[in-house]
């Protein structure tokens, strides 16, 4: 699953990396929690182009009885999302870019949960697949809600956890984004585990699992002496 992440870029760079603007000149976050609002990217459905919005992450279907059903929405898998009915009409019809520049797992060790920072070699923000939704409060209200997919681990995180979000290869952003692009087949190609060598990880302190803790300490390595590399030790 994928459960914390980050995003601490400057307005400017998510606007030249993404293809979108204006953006929103964002707080650095490093403990991205469910239920919170995260930055995303989405196809303007009535201009077709593409638009920075923020959205309340956990995804709320339109049929929904109450907003709660959000928290427990989090995260879509890639392998049933066409056919799940949270899921299938926002796969269909409402994806969107999740922008990120890393997240967090957890392995447990010792009766104890240690968290992982993963993130790309170079440290560029990237986006995770996702999906939104319009949501109507009984007063009227309008919430759109998104949801990150996942996939099946790659080499780098099989030690740790068995998924990891579906993070999306830049050239497929405008396929991704494209909602006249409705055939099931066509979009599950792109739900693929990244590749292990375009990816670091390394153990940070447990400061991340209380989302409470957002500063640049939760990202720092346990040991400073060991550089991030792309093998897990």
């Amino acid at each position: 699953m994928c459960g914390r992440f980050t995003l601490n870029q400057s307005a400017a760079a998510l606007a030249q990396i993404f293809h979108v603007e204006p953006v929103l000149d964002l707080a650095a976050e490093y403990n991205i929690a469910p239920t919170q609002m995260v930055a995303t990217v989405l196809e303007n459905p009535e201009s077709q182009k593409r638009e920075f919005k923020q959205l309340y992450w956990g995804l709320i279907p339109s049929w929904a009885k109450d907003a709660g059903m959000g928290a427990k929405l989090i995260n879509a898998r890639a392998e049933t999302v066409a056919e799940k009915p949270s899921f299938r009409s926002a796969f269909k019809h409402r994806r969107c870019l999740v922008l990120a520049d890393g997240f967090y797992e957890w392995q447990r060790q010792q009766g104890k949960k240690q968290p992982f920072y993963f993130r790309l070699q170079d440290g560029q923000p990237f986006g995770f697949a996702g999906l939104w939704e319009k949501w109507r409060t009984p007063d009227n209200e309008e919430i759109i809600s998104c949801t990150i997919l996942t996939t099946a681990a790659n080499e780098l995180l099989q030690p740790i956890h068995e998924r990891m979000p579906v993070i999306l290869e830049p050239e497929d952003y405008d396929l991704w984004l494209d909602s006249q692009v409705q055939t099931p087949q066509t979009l599950q190609q792109l739900l693929r585990p990244y590749p292990a060598p375009a990816m670091t990880a390394y153990p940070v302190s447990t400061l991340v699992n209380n989302s409470r803790h957002n500063s640049a300490e939760c990202i720092i390595p346990l040991s400073e002496k060991n550089a991030p590399t792309n093998q897990l030790n």
